[in-house]
């Protein structure tokens, strides 16, 4: 498809969790017609009779062109398009195992946000690298995009990225409606890292508000968290206006602000004195993104020379067990500096 600008009708959404759920909702609402795969069954079915999924969204009616299954292999079937709805560190193990299902021409639409453990590779970057297929083939969602306030139908706007702009364009139209806005950016590199990012400073304010600070202080982690994605982002060729848009400090902003943000709440949860393991527990084993990004980010930073000290705070704390209040003492304590050094 890459370099034509197709209409997009079908849709297949590979995950039903509260983000995928969500945008099959924004593509029935736009009049696609679209299928979700679930992987538990009672799951797909309840989404196919009854058009709802009280396991992730409770009490939001799905449209009608929605219906769901969770055999791959029937939701694949015929799919112009393929929304791949899983966690990040998860997408690599999943697609392996669709990958010989998924149409040759389908544009592959990527709603994960992270960096993957040991590879250090973008999700767009591992969906090439399973999938087969050119980078224009992948388009990327970014920016503020709380699941349950776009189910509700609240006004929301987004970033669709790809190399192929035409591509960007046929997912644009498929999923416009009367609440959902997505814009279209060629920056995939810069909208990744900061959908990547943004948990990670998500956690960080939710560790702060947890500790019993307050406004200040979640400003000066938003602001700072942004210098430290605009630089990792320099460094790998990203546009800063990206940094400045809906991708960069609109996703930041929400992210780290509101309390339906598991990162946010993970994070505040940390800072009350609760270990990893009681966090985990309290959240039913859901682990926040940022838990687990924090540490293939610090890594991939470390291996680009960008100094990134909230990042290297929250990979210290999650997992190498500082108490937050050193960690907070730390970044206080770093050497004074210029603000754009």
């Amino acid at each position: 498809m890459a370099g034509t600008a197709t209409e997009v009708q079908r849709v297949t959404v590979l995950g039903a969790g509260s983000w995928g759920t969500a945008f099959a909702k924004v593509l029935g609402d736009a009049g696609r017609d679209v299928t979700i795969w679930a992987r538990r069954p009672e799951v797909a079915a309840e989404i196919r009779d009854s058009h709802r999924n009280s396991s992730y969204l409770p009490d939001i009616d799905l449209p009608e062109r929605i219906t769901a299954t969770a055999d791959p292999a029937e939701a694949l079937d015929g799919a112009q398009a393929v929304v791949l709805a899983v966690p990040s560190q998860t997408l690599r193990t999943n697609l392996s195992e669709w990958s010989g299902l998924l149409p040759s021409d389908a544009i592959l639409v990527s709603l994960a946000k992270g960096v993957e453990l040991g590879t250090l590779k973008r999700m767009s970057e591992v969906i090439a690298e399973i999938a087969r297929v050119p980078d224009g083939q992948i388009v990327v969602v970014s920016g503020p995009n709380l699941a349950k306030e776009i189910a509700l139908g609240q006004p929301a706007a987004a970033v669709l990225a790809c190399t192929d702009h035409d591509n960007a364009k046929a997912i644009q139209q498929a999923s416009f409606n009367q609440y959902f806005r997505p814009y279209t950016n060629t920056d995939v590199v810069g909208c990744e890292l900061g959908g990547a990012c943004k948990n990670v400073i998500a956690l960080s304010c939710g560790m702060a508000a947890g500790l019993g600070f307050g406004t200040n202080t979640a400003a000066t982690l938003i602001t700072r968290g942004l210098a430290e994605m605009a630089r990792l982002g320099a460094k790998l060729g990203a546009d800063p206006l990206t940094f400045a848009g809906l991708a960069g400090v609109g996703d930041l902003v929400a992210t780290c602000s509101s309390p339906l943000s598991r990162n946010r709440t993970f994070g505040e949860r940390l800072g009350r004195g609760e270990t990893l393991e009681q966090a985990l527990a309290a959240t039913g084993g859901q682990v926040a993104e940022g838990v687990k990004s924090c540490t293939s980010i610090r890594e991939l930073s470390l291996s680009l020379g960008v100094d990134m000290p909230i990042t290297d705070a929250m990979h210290r704390v999650c997992h190498e067990g500082v108490d937050p209040r050193r960690a907070g003492a730390e970044l206080l304590g770093r050497s004074q500096k210029h603000e754009w050094s």
